[in-house]
């Protein structure tokens, strides 16, 4: 990202500051050579420009692909997945936000975007792909076109790209010149299905590995030396990916499509120069599109044009339309706004996103252990926060809700979990509801999210499975074996969003951590009923303290425990999961009661099974709609809505009556 890059270079040149100097010219003296001079710009010859989206389902292999071509430029890599920069990415191996980065290749510039694989990310890839002329769709030769490989190139298509088909992981054993045949023809059906045009059908195909980096136009598993690189690959994106349709003499306008914000330079707006061109020192503004018309946002000039060139920044000088590009200077405009020249008062279109499908309420902590771990704890806090995300966000929308709470709409509970998580992270501590599907109504019908799922598992889980995707709601498509894997059997099915909230954890627990669930947003279709039993009753404290072992010894029988000795409860946190359907108020923070007549070294052979410790996405799928989850920068808890025992019965009676 622009920001943590400038960042670190800052703090390994950073002299004594001058208030007569400016911060960033004194910053570009000392720092690296790619980012110390004003770069060549080659935008201003459009035909030398090629803007590239790389999508692909989740694990297909595409960040590892732009590794290598990165690589293959002569860009410097300082570890894997360098398109990865954001921390929780390398933690946890996936793509979140969308990046950029040019790259040169026989005298042309490649803008190549990096775009997240996963389902609940699917804004990321909506709000890019507009900016490109071309796609690479990577497909895993084994695995073949999943749910989520259809989702990202419907939204190709869409848009007019002719994609060129990458066939990734034909080094495997199990992959075969007949498989990836197999596999091209499931492709092509899917491109027919989802209404691609005659030239859009005439797909180019190569095979790679991009762990080992080598890309080929024809079937091998094990090119020859002077060839086993990825020149084949950039070679075909020169040929086959158009350059951008520019207008160099219109006057400059661009479409926000990313944005950050930088201590030194402030905003920093990333986007495609839609027309004109620019240069620094440019009076420009920014302007968005209301109900009544265009409105001016700001006015101001250009401060610094930026370009991503590998894994470093560089400064240009101009830039001309087709090319994408960062600029500083404005403080108000958002994605989804024009910049544009000063005698322009027309605003470009923006991208449209599907729907929410999901929502959350965001509120204040106030159960007893409120404010011992975090720093920002009231609910403008919180609220400031979260309309700063929704402007970098365009697939989160924040609404206030009752009191100092907020309704946060998104696709997924990973995405919105991963929003929690950047919050508890950054200080936050705030109670936050389970998901609610977000339903709709067409002429007098329920209406609800529908989920298309596809689940690799082992031939002894096939029952297992389909009895618990029953009750919820699911719908069985196909049932086949996957190829090239004995005794593994592959599911398409669809279920609506409500089931398959909370269970993925259960899926891992069910197949034994050996199965793959991978799903993707459908439709809007008609309601299905109510789910079947999908959870059972709880273990709620009522007592106040710390949590005792003797305790635990006489309430283990009871259910599965979440907490363990020394931690603090509270009157309504629940403590555990009862073996049975309804909840039961339990004390945690009994003690023996002690006298002459019992040894003192006693209880030191209290021997617990290990608690059963919720990660922040577990907690999500988890909590029932009358519980809350407790999120600190150190701790997770879960607790019912309502602390008081009386108070939790009588709205429970309410809602029965």
């Amino acid at each position: 990202m622009v920001a943590p890059l400038l960042r670190s270079l800052w703090s390994t040149t950073r002299k004594p500051f001058s208030p007569r100097g400016t911060l960033f010219p004194r910053f570009l003296s000392t720092a690296s050579a790619t980012s110390a001079t004003t770069a060549p710009n080659p935008s201003l010859d459009p035909s030398r420009l090629r803007n590239v989206a790389v999508i692909a389902h989740v694990d297909h292999g595409k960040t590892t692909l732009m590794d290598r071509l990165l690589r293959q430029c002569g860009a410097d890599i300082p570890h894997e997945r360098a398109m990865d920069s954001i921390s929780l990415e390398r933690e946890r191996g996936i793509t979140i936000a969308s990046k950029v980065t040019a790259i040169s290749w026989k005298e042309n510039e490649l803008n190549m975007v990096d775009t997240p694989g996963h389902a609940d990310f699917g804004g990321e890839v909506e709000r890019v792909v507009g900016m490109v002329e071309g796609a690479i769709l990577v497909v895993d030769a084994g695995e073949g076109p999943l749910a989520q490989t259809k989702f990202v190139l419907a939204k190709a298509l869409k848009y007019g790209l002719r994609p060129i088909l990458l066939l990734n992981k034909v080094d495997r054993p199990a992959v075969s010149e007949e498989r990836c045949n197999e596999v091209e023809s499931l492709v092509f059906d899917l491109f027919a299905n989802l209404g691609a045009t005659e030239e859009q059908l005439d797909f180019p195909v190569l095979y790679a590995s991009a762990k080992e980096g080598w890309a080929s136009s024809s079937f091998t598993k094990d090119p020859p030396a002077d060839v086993k690189n990825m020149s084949q690959l950039l070679d075909a994106i020169i040929r086959h990916v158009p350059p951008p349709t520019a207008n160099l003499d219109a006057p400059f306008q661009m479409l926000v499509s990313m944005m950050e914000k930088d201590f030194y330079l402030g905003r920093i707006l990333t986007g495609r120069v839609f027309s004109g061109a620019v240069r620094v020192g440019d009076r420009i503004h920014g302007l968005r599109s209301t109900d009544s018309g265009v409105t001016k946002i700001e006015e101001g000039k250009v401060t610094k044009l930026m370009k991503k060139k590998g894994t470093s920044m560089a400064l240009i000088d101009s830039a001309g339309a087709g090319d994408i590009i960062s600029m500083a200077g404005m403080a108000s405009p958002v994605i989804g706004h024009t910049v544009a020249n000063v005698e322009v008062m027309t605003a470009l279109p923006t991208v449209e996103l599907d729907p929410p499908t999901i929502s959350m309420t965001f509120g204040v902590n106030d159960s007893p252990l409120a404010g011992r771990d975090g720093t920002h704890l009231t609910g403008g806090k919180i609220g400031d926060r979260l309309m700063a995300e929704a402007e970098t966000n365009l697939a989160i929308n924040v609404l206030p809700a009752i009191g100092e709470s907020y309704e946060v709409q998104g696709r997924g509970e990973l995405q919105l979990g991963i929003l929690i998580e950047n919050m508890r992270r950054e200080g936050f501590e705030l109670s936050v509801s389970p998901p609610r599907v977000m339903y709709k109504t067409e002429n007098k019908e329920k209406l609800e999210p529908i989920e298309e799922v596809t689940i690799e598992i082992n031939e002894e889980h096939v029952g297992l499975i389909m009895e618990a995707l029953s009750h919820r709601r699911a719908e069985v498509l196909d049932m086949g074996p996957v190829p090239g894997h004995v005794g593994r059997t592959r599911l398409s099915l669809t279920c609506p969003s409500r089931g398959l909230v909370g269970y993925r954890s259960v899926f891992s627990s069910d197949t034994r951590g050996t199965g793959f669930m991978h799903r993707a947003f459908l439709t809007y279709a008609k309601h299905r009923g109510p789910l079947g039993n999908v959870r059972k009753g709880v273990l709620v404290s009522m007592g106040y303290g710390a949590i005792t072992a003797y305790a635990l010894t006489s309430l283990e029988p009871r259910g599965i425990l979440f907490v363990s000795p020394g931690m603090e409860t509270y009157d309504g946190m629940i403590v555990g999961e009862h073996s049975r359907d309804t909840d039961l108020d339990v004390n945690p923070v009994r003690a023996k009661e002690l006298s002459n007549m019992r040894a003192a070294g006693k209880d030191e052979n209290v021997k617990l099974s290990p608690p059963r410790l919720m990660t922040l996405e577990e907690a999500i799928g988890y909590v029932a709609s009358d519980e809350l989850i407790e999120v600190t920068p150190k701790t997770i808890r879960l607790r019912k809505r309502y602390l008081e025992v009386n108070k939790r019965k009588t709205m429970s009676k309410r809602l029965k009556e």
